[in-house]
């Protein structure tokens, strides 16, 4: 679990570090998903503070803000999951969906698959979904958390496989990719 925050926070420090250098980019997604007032670029860099850059890298993984990203990462919060799982064009791929766990737990467990989350709701998804979300469907990891991300079997293997994801989505994050939509199934 501190595997992935340390990252982000490492991430956080650095995308400080550029905007305060006013690096044109930097502050744009800063200014985007941590709802600063419009200004020069260098009017917003000297207001810019750490917290922002947590708050924007949070944003961009699908979380409502850094306390949400941070909750949902360790597993304590569990109410919400964020829109992570669901990246946009993923709506090509066919899952079964459901409001309730207990349901959708039954269905992993007679058809199989994969039970992802989508912020309060749940869905079932194959092994070309998963790949499409840049992991490996057959990392040991999913094996040892039952392929249950919900509620897993051994929570440090979901973290191991949060961190992976994570560290394919931050490489070069953009607005693009993240969306506060339901998905349409």
């Amino acid at each position: 679990m501190a595997g992935v925050i340390s990252d982000l926070k490492a991430q956080a420090r650095i995308l400080h570090r550029q905007v305060a250098s006013k690096d044109p980019r930097a502050v744009a997604r800063v200014r985007v998903f941590a709802e600063l007032a419009d200004g020069d670029v260098h009017a917003v860099a000297a207001r810019v503070r750490r917290r922002n850059c947590l708050a924007t890298l949070a944003r961009e993984l699908g979380f409502r803000g850094w306390p949400h990203a941070a909750g949902v990462l360790r597993g304590t919060d569990t109410s919400d999951f964020g829109t992570l799982l669901y990246p946009s064009g993923a709506e090509v791929h066919w899952n079964i969906w459901s409001a309730s766990y207990t349901q959708a737990a039954a269905i992993r467990a007679d058809h199989g698959g994969y039970l992802l989350a989508y912020r309060r709701h749940f869905f079932i998804s194959d092994r070309h979904f998963i790949a499409t979300l840049g992991l490996d469907p057959d990392d040991p990891d999913w094996k040892r958390i039952d392929r249950d991300w919900v509620q897993p079997t051994r929570p440090a293997a979901r973290q191991r496989l949060y961190r992976k994801l994570i560290q394919g989505r931050t490489c070069a994050p953009s607005a693009a990719r993240m969306h506060d939509r339901p998905p349409s199934h």
